[in-house]
């Protein structure tokens, strides 16, 4: 399993990702789940990738190498979308290609064909944008009303992302409290660990502003996890205790 999120505010985009990777307590690895495309001035696209680690690297691959279009015969790229919601289009497409091709092998090995993507970024000539691609190809648009999507092991981590994030927050306010969202799910889940890597593109500059990995022991992050904990224990001494009684 994984945790992937991106949030998108007035300012700009911000999408995390871990690396962790796993078969077993034994076989545990770690593997970039963030991908950036970008041409400086002109795009810059980010594909964050759960499930199936082999479905996800084909994905990648066949996205950087292009898929004829059924209709047209044009080789598909990524880099050569002429929109954010027609490159969405294209991996949907790509995904549904995948499992006509390899969901009968899948199946019959008993292997479920579970992937699903974030992507999100801006073109020249368009809007900055934040998808979710699902498994069948389909997909959603992040809002203005919930501005952040999620993929992977997302349970432990909404919460806080529920209760923090607005569309008008500060775009490295919304960085931390993604990086907070990922601690909470890390605490809980062993699925989900470091590396994390960290991608920021301020709106309409068509370009990566923050493009970090944070390892272990990075003492910004080991600080936040310090202080988030700190926090919240302050914060449940400080409200009083429940005023119930038996039969009260």
């Amino acid at each position: 399993m994984t945790y992937c999120c991106g949030i998108l505010v007035r300012d700009g985009l911000v999408m995390i990702a871990d690396t962790r990777t796993n078969a077993g307590v034994d076989n545990i690895a770690t593997f970039r789940k963030l991908h950036v495309f970008s041409e400086p001035g002109e795009r810059i696209m980010a594909l964050a990738s759960a499930g199936n680690l082999s479905i996800s690297q084909t994905l990648l691959s066949l996205m950087m190498e292009g898929v004829a279009n059924p209709t047209t015969g044009e080789i598909e790229t990524l880099m050569n979308a002429p929109t954010m919601f027609q490159a969405a289009q294209r991996i949907g497409r790509a995904v549904r290609q995948l499992h006509e091709t390899e969901g009968a092998a899948f199946k019959a090995s008993e292997v479920s064909f579970d992937v699903s993507f974030l992507f999100g970024g801006q073109l020249k000539t368009g809007r900055l944008r934040l998808f979710m691609i699902y498994p069948a190809g389909n997909f959603i648009e992040c809002t203005v009303d919930t501005p952040y999507l999620q993929i992977g092991e997302h349970k432990y981590g909404k919460p806080v992302l529920d209760r923090a994030i607005t569309y008008d927050i500060d775009l490295y306010d919304a960085l931390k409290i993604g990086l907070i969202s990922v601690d909470s799910t890390m605490r809980s889940n062993l699925s989900v660990g470091l590396p994390l890597d960290v991608l920021i593109v301020r709106r309409d500059a068509c370009g990566a502003e923050l493009n970090y990995r944070i390892g272990p022991g990075e003492p910004y992050f080991q600080d936040l996890r310090d202080q988030w904990s700190a926090a919240l224990r302050a914060a449940h001494l400080a409200i009083p205790r429940p005023p119930y009684i038996n039969g009260g």
